[in-house]
């Protein structure tokens, strides 16, 4: 555990810096931040249309989240800085056991992870893309809580209507396949949600 922390400490320094500056200029509204549990294992789950979804769930919390991340990011210019916030590297090619490892290892120790069940960014006129199986099994197995999340909005400087919103924590208890329903059905709401009071 402590081997984790000492990985996280760039985090924690270069979020009270990039945090001011995202916030400034993109001005998200976050709702129900008051959800996400201040201790124990979490997975911090919701839709995915943006590369910088991430950092509306980092700036919602003071827990450091480590987020599952393709493994093409750590290839580009951006590589120091994924590698530096405790990222962890997804080849999507294939079955990446390894990265399941460690992201079960994140949660076992009892810290933050940030998972998108899409499996990639939704560029698609499609509402929300089927949900992998990868967020309800491994709360399944670390008896870890899920924070839902839906995102909707513009990336756009000084955004009238980037929100996230976050849903009641819960655990998973039934099938995965009625969960991953369960999951499913309750991001679309959340960001059905922020729709209907963006007036949209």
């Amino acid at each position: 555990m402590k081997k984790n922390r000492e990985k996280m400490l760039p985090y924690k320094i270069l979020k009270p810096i990039l945090a001011p500056i995202f916030k400034l200029y993109y001005n998200p509204k976050v709702i129900g931040k008051e959800n996400i549990p201040k201790e124990g294992p979490i997975l911090i789950v919701g839709n995915h249309k943006h590369l910088y979804d991430q950092c509306l769930a980092i700036i919602s919390t003071k827990r450091p989240i480590h987020y599952m991340a393709k493994k093409e990011y750590f290839d580009g210019k951006m590589a120091w800085f994924f590698k530096m916030v405790g990222c962890i590297p997804v080849d999507r090619s294939k079955k990446d056991d390894n990265a399941t490892s460690k992201a079960l290892e994140v949660l076992n120790q009892g810290f933050a992870l940030g998972l998108f069940p899409e499996g990639t960014r939704n560029k698609t006129k499609e509402f929300l893309l089927p949900f992998k199986f990868g967020a309800v099994s491994m709360a399944k197995k670390t008896n870890a809580t899920i924070v839902p999340f839906g995102i909707t909005g513009d990336y756009k400087f000084r955004s009238k209507n980037l929100t996230i919103r976050f849903g009641k924590p819960y655990k998973v208890t039934k099938e995965l396949e009625q969960e991953n329903k369960k999951l499913e059905e309750i991001v679309g709401n959340l960001m059905k949600e922020n729709l209907k009071n963006s007036g949209k």
